[in-house]
């Protein structure tokens, strides 16, 4: 499984960015997808997952309301749509896949196989 995010850049605070995650190889509407986020010197962070086995998602309380993720079966592609962005949403985002994944390991990041190369999200003040 290769994934491949996209999307990131320079935003104000307030504004608004959409980021993709291309999935190939063996990834398909069955495995969980999921974005993490990292600052420097801080762990990775759990934003927000949608599950391959019934679609649904979850969202830490940070992103909640603000961000949306989605995906588009036909292309093997998930995105992340994040609103209202505000300073301390910036980070290094990564998108992550897992197949089989339960529900109590769903915001682990150690527990997703595979990874992304990571999209930079400026947001400034």
């Amino acid at each position: 499984v290769q994934l491949q995010a996209s999307g990131g850049g320079l935003v104000q605070a307030g504004g608004s960015l959409r980021l993709s995650c291309a999935a190939s190889g063996r990834a398909d509407r069955r495995y969980t997808m999921a974005w993490f986020r990292q600052t420097p010197g801080k762990e990775r962070e759990f934003v927000a997952t949608v599950r391959g086995s019934d679609g649904t998602t979850r969202y830490a309380d940070s992103v909640k309301g603000r961000f949306t993720i989605s995906r588009d079966n036909a292309k093997n592609t998930v995105f992340l749509q994040a609103n209202s962005l505000k300073p301390e949403d910036t980070a290094v985002y990564y998108c992550a896949a897992k197949y089989g994944i339960i529900a109590s390991e769903l915001a682990r990041w150690a527990a997703y196989d595979y990874w992304g190369q990571g999209t930079l999200v400026t947001v400034s003040s």
